[in-house]
């Protein structure tokens, strides 16, 4: 073994990237027809006229759902009693269940003359009573989203387990803690779009997207459309951020395939930010209710959980509206020991914009729910927040969690330990006291929480998917000049995943990371994968790729004990040559132009191998520390020092895994105190522009003092555990609970992120007026 893995190599992605070399999807669709689509302007509604413009000029076309009579709906799917199947029209026949929902497609010369044709369409609808909040979705008699789903309740999840009741009535303290979470965009810098393109000579369409999910996206489409997958191919070029948004199968895609396939010929959609912002998927709208039992020494006995997930007006595809209420009911618990529990969770329908993953899915607010509940159950009990934790934490492996999922070995004790010392809490405590007498408020917020990643099939399949991804699949082989090309089904979208993958095939093969190549985001290229998404690339395209490579190197050495008259068990591969016994060597690639070239002498043999990897999953670790500075005349929030320290197992790249920590804590502060989409009660989206939803500059992004611990688990091949999303997963909770730290004094606490200038300035004027109220 060479030792690549492990070494802070620079990213193989960056160069074409920095010269703007690097092709997305709109620098590819010039020269395309243009297509623009008209969508809802309210909420909810029948339609009752669709018309072109008057003055179609030549070359344009209007397509609405009449057109498209072979297109099916959007149907995903969960074998599960407590589920209604939502179906989604790729452009709707009658009604429209939020605005943004496109209606039509117009396609011109250029995205210009499209736009200002679509000012010029007829849509009339008759506007009806929107619900667009979890209260007026789920009070008695409220309009129903879907007449599928009897109270807007899409599907729920309940658990209550023996020994609750007796927890808490046995309790020395039963602490509650109600909350809500504001909803998101994930905001990628590029947006969606794609190029369908029709082949004349072969009949075939190739759709250029800019997706997550290339093999899933084209099964999804010819779904929908009934046409063979074999006439479909899905390319995802340079990618600009996904986050989960990109995950899914949109409406939009469908159309421009069908476009391509009807009128052969190519046709291109770009997004503009304020269809991304209002249009495309948000995430983590939810309300919590926690109730937690402790014993008089700070032990949890028992939690319960009252969960609400709104999940928009439809189900996204594949994963469904199912993915945020079901995760946080099911691993609520997170890193710490809870004998008994009980939940309750609810996916609720309201006409609004879709929901979708985005980066930790539901972690970071359960993790805020039970981070902001330890701080308050350390108030209630006369703790320290540092040792209630401790007490709580897991710290024997494996763990059987409340909700039957199993821990392997982690550091949760240990990377409280290690954060707590590195933050000096004695020191902040002296320096926040001096602060304070100079009339500045400073608070310090604590953060631990698991991360589940690199699941496969097991887990996927267990929440009863209709689809059930989780496999990877790694077509490797040798070309005759000595270089390594390994074909991915997982698709990167600039995490630098062909790098670290490239450096473990390297380290198997004993030669340089230069000499490998990834080829990813084809699906006329690559074996049928799912993508990436869920911590999942490192962990699961990474194991195949070890797996694969492996097999290349017994075949590898196989070949030269042919060569060096040896046997393969005394052939070792490194820097880039074959050595048998006594050191004799062979280059690789000499080894490789012979097996290519002369078959003769190796029986029919081929450097060319396959491997699939489909694991149960890990669970990374980490605890955020965060000090803040609250100014209680404006409610402004600045960060004066950002700390963690992260376990996910073996790091493959640390200068990768430390920008994927700092690029989940800068999207984690935006979380916890700047980004949120708001609607108007009529369900008009009210920040549709980066002037309304405030997205933070470096100037809100402090410097991130990061450290590692490496628990190799052997739940994984590589040792590697997944690491994408838990930057964004404990920044809120950390953020917050150092917010309520500064303004304690006056009985503020934190209930809601984020937690806006505006929102902050409330609490403390309600504060300062209980206070005066007092007698």
């Amino acid at each position: 073994m060479t030792g690549w893995v492990g070494r802070s190599l620079p990213r193989i992605e960056d160069p074409a990237l920095l010269r703007g070399e690097a092709a997305f999807t709109a620098d590819l669709a010039i020269g395309a027809r243009a297509v623009r689509f008209l969508r809802s302007p309210v909420a909810a509604g029948r339609i009752a006229a669709l018309r072109p413009p008057p003055d179609m000029p030549p070359g344009a076309l209007f397509v609405t759902a009449a057109d498209l009579p072979e297109a099916g709906p959007i149907r995903p799917m969960l074998h599960r009693f407590d589920y209604r199947a939502v179906e989604q029209p790729v452009l709707p026949r009658e009604r429209v269940h939020f605005a943004g929902q496109p209606v039509a497609a117009l396609v011109a010369p250029t995205a210009e003359m499209a736009e200002d044709l679509l000012d010029e369409a007829v849509f009339e609808v008759e506007a009806e009573e929107a619900v667009v909040d979890l209260d007026a979705a789920l009070r008695p008699g409220a309009p129903l989203v879907h007449a599928v789903a009897p109270g807007n309740v899409a599907v729920e999840g309940a658990l209550r387990q023996p020994g609750v009741e007796a927890a808490f009535a046995q309790a020395h303290r039963v602490v509650e803690f109600a909350f809500r979470s504001g909803r998101q965009n994930a905001t990628p810098m590029e947006t969606r779009g794609g190029l369908a393109a029709f082949d004349r000579a072969t009949g075939r369409v190739r759709l250029t997207a800019s997706c997550q999910m290339p093999h899933a996206l084209r099964s999804g489409i010819a779904e929908v459309l009934g046409m063979p997958e074999a006439d479909l191919q899905v390319v995802a070029p340079h990618v600009g951020g996904g986050f989960g948004q990109k995950m899914a199968l949109f409406p939009e895609y469908p159309v421009l395939v069908w476009l391509a396939r009807r009128h052969r010929g190519s046709f291109a959609w770009i997004e503009d930010r304020n269809e991304n912002l209002t249009a495309s998927a948000h995430s983590r709208d939810q309300r919590h209710a926690l109730r937690a039992a402790f014993d008089a020494e700070g032990r949890l006995l028992a939690l319960e959980a009252e969960i609400l997930a709104n999940v928009g007006a439809f189900s996204t595809w594949p994963v469904t509206c199912g993915v945020e209420p079901l995760m946080a009911f099911a691993e609520y618990p997170g890193p710490y020991k809870v004998p008994a529990y009980a939940a309750r969770a609810r996916g609720v329908l309201t006409n609004t914009c879709t929901m979708a993953p985005y980066r930790g899915v539901s972690r970071p607010v359960i993790t805020f729910g039970i981070e902001r509940l330890m701080d308050r159950a350390a108030a209630a009990l006369g703790m320290d927040r540092i040792a209630i934790r401790r007490r709580n934490l897991v710290d024997s492996f494996p763990y059987r969690t409340a909700t039957g999922m199993t821990l392997d070995e982690a550091s949760y004790v240990e990377a409280l330990d290690a954060a707590a010392a590195l933050a000096d809490i004695p020191g902040f405590r002296a320096r926040q006291q001096a602060a304070r007498a100079d009339g500045r408020l400073l608070g310090l917020g604590v953060s631990v929480f698991n991360e589940r990643t690199g699941y496969g099939t097991p887990a996927f399949a267990a929440r009863g998917m209709g689809i059930v991804p989780g496999y990877e699949v790694v077509d490797i082989a040798m070309t005759p000049t000595g270089e390594v090309e390994a074909r991915i089904g997982a698709s990167p979208h600039g995490q630098g995943l062909a790098t670290a993958l490239s450096q473990i095939i390297a380290d198997r093969l004993g030669m340089q990371p230069g000499q490998v190549r990834i080829v990813a985001g084809d699906t006329d290229r690559t074996p049928y994968g799912w993508g990436t998404f869920a911590s999942r690339s490192a962990v699961i395209g990474g194991g195949a790729c070890q797996l694969a490579a492996d097999r290349l190197a017994e075949r590898l050495r196989a070949a030269a004990a042919k060569v060096l008259q040896t046997t393969p068990a005394q052939v070792t591969l490194r820097d880039g040559q074959a050595f048998g016994a006594n050191d004799a060597s062979l280059p690789l690639a000499e080894l490789a132009r012979l097996a290519h070239w002369r078959s003769d002498l190796f029986e029919g043999f081929s450097l060319a191998e396959t491997a699939a990897y489909d694991p149960g999953g890990t669970f990374s670790n980490a605890c955020h520390v965060a000090e803040v500075e609250v100014d209680p005349e404006t409610g402004g929030v600045r960060i004066l020092r950002y700390l963690v320290v992260e376990d996910a197992g073996r790091i493959i790249n640390p200068m990768i895994a430390d920008g994927q920590v700092r690029g989940g804590i800068a999207q984690g502060i935006a979380n916890a105190l700047f980004e949120e989409v708001v609607y108007a009660a009529d369900g008009t989206c009210l920040t549709g522009t980066l002037a309304d939803y405030v997205v933070p500059s470096c100037a809100e992004v402090p410097e991130i003092e990061l450290h590692h611990m490496e628990t190799i688990s052997p739940a994984t091949v590589t040792g590697a555990k997944g690491l994408g999303e838990g930057g964004a997963i404990g920044a809120p909770a950390a953020i917050c609970n150092a917010v309520s730290d500064a303004l304690a004094h006056l009985g503020v606490d934190v209930a809601e992120f984020p937690a806006t200038p505006p929102r902050i300035r409330a609490l403390v004027r309600a504060a300062e007026a209980s206070i005066e109220a007092r007698p």
